[in-house]
């Protein structure tokens, strides 16, 4: 048996930032995770916080290392290739300005990988194997976990806290510690996608968005000199309906989603196999409790168009050591039903606002693009910035809660209009 302050599951960037910043706080961590790295992954572009997260890890100089390409911001293309805006990477100055700033587009394997291993520098033990149980006294508190190592016999670690990063696999609401994992708004699409060459790219290598029509788009993402990761979102029962193979899906569907995507396709070389995520976006309302807390993944997921996957992981693995440092070390929260449930509401504050931001984009894609690229351009600029967390709403933010106020009116009144509307 081992013993340790916090037993994180999951060695992906949340795990692995969480085990970083918890030893800032002179905490101990134990990480248990099964693949071994570097592991294919997508969800390549950051945010500009989350570049900056980067930074507040100590990951420059291990980034100075890695294949990658600067984002400077993105691009949204409308349908047919028509209607595009563009929306910088920035950041606040002291006198609260906002002032040009970059942020990265990188090789997740390669980014993973250099995260996992700052963590074990710093360290965070490393043990490979899958978690099975999650340990519980009498009253619910969570208090270790078991673990089938790799080599197939079993090991108990007990630890103060258990943090779930498990990803997509939502270990502690699988098991019931945390609620039951609920369908998100966007639950019935399947994201196809693969890295290529020989794509024509921009002279400035950012993240480019083609929209086709509601929930069906496409997302071009360069990750270093000569490799691009390219994926297709589409409705599951328009891929099921095609009848075609996955690999000839893809190849199609990208150079029939938009005009302004196939321009850049014309001859490309397929360099990793073409997978596919279904049913990606879900939510666990409550995803904290006595003797544990989640991050990222781990407890929701709500649609990657806008890049926003990796951001949640990292500032939530910032959020989490905090919390968790406050209940250690100072003993906050140790008296209450839920010493977590104020890191709780932060993290629901900022993935609110990006589910809001989303329904907006996705009901009205014309006011949307009007309030970016026009009337609320600097609130944009923050939201996709990953300025999410402010307590007290801005002009654009209030905006977009009108449109989808007025769009769920209407989808109650005149539910046969909606398809007319954009």
């Amino acid at each position: 048996m081992k013993k340790t302050d916090v037993v994180i599951i999951g060695g992906g960037p949340g795990g692995a930032a969480s085990a970083i910043n918890l030893a800032k706080h002179g905490i101990r961590s134990i990480i248990i995770e099964k693949e071994t790295f570097p592991r294919f992954h997508v969800g390549e572009s950051m945010t500009g916080e989350c570049g900056q997260a980067v930074r507040d890890l100590g990951l420059e100089a291990e980034m100075a290392g890695v294949p990658k390409t600067i984002k400077h911001g993105v691009t949204v293309y409308g349908k047919g290739g028509k209607g595009s805006f563009w929306l910088p990477v920035m950041k606040r100055n002291e006198n609260g300005e906002l002032v040009k700033n970059f942020t990265w587009q990188v090789r997740r394997s390669d980014f993973d990988n250099i995260v996992l291993e700052k963590a074990i520098h710093n360290g965070a033990e490393l043990v490979r194997g899958k978690v099975i149980k999650a340990l519980q006294k009498e009253d619910g508190t969570v208090y270790g976990v078991e673990v089938k190592l790799n080599d197939g016999s079993i090991e108990t670690i007990e630890a103060e806290i258990v943090l779930d990063a498990s990803g997509i696999a939502t270990f502690l609401s699988t098991t019931g510690i945390a609620s039951k994992k609920e369908r998100g708004k966007y639950d019935r699409q399947i994201a196809i996608y693969s890295h290529v060459k020989g794509a024509k790219r921009d002279e400035e290598d950012n993240t480019l968005i083609f929209y086709e029509k509601k929930n069906h788009w496409a997302w071009f993402i360069p990750i270093d000199e000569e490799t691009v990761s390219i994926g297709v979102v589409t409705p599951s029962d328009y891929y099921r309906e095609s009848n075609e193979e996955m690999r000839d899906f893809y190849l199609r569907e990208m150079h029939k989603i938009n005009p302004s995507l196939s321009a850049r396709v014309p001859d490309v070389t397929l360099v990793e196999e073409v997978r596919a995520t279904t049913n990606y976006s879900y939510h666990v309302h409550n995803f904290t409790g006595k003797g544990f807390l989640c991050v990222g993944d781990a407890h929701r997921f709500i649609d990657p168009i806008f890049s926003f996957g990796l951001h949640f992981a990292l500032k939530e693995a910032s959020f989490a050591a905090d919390a968790i440092a406050a209940y250690l070390n100072d003993g906050v929260g140790r008296d209450l039903e839920n010493p977590f449930e104020a890191y709780q509401e932060h993290c629901e504050l900022g993935m609110d606002t990006i589910q809001e931001v989303l329904d907006c984009f996705w009901a009205s894609p014309l006011s949307f693009a009007f309030f970016a690229h026009e009337r609320y351009n600097e609130d944009f600029i923050d939201i996709f910035a990953g300025r999410i967390y402010q307590e007290e709403p801005s002009r654009g933010l209030q905006a977009v809660r009108k449109v989808n106020a007025k769009m769920a009116q209407l989808a109650e009144e005149q539910p046969e209009l909606l398809n007319h509307v954009s």
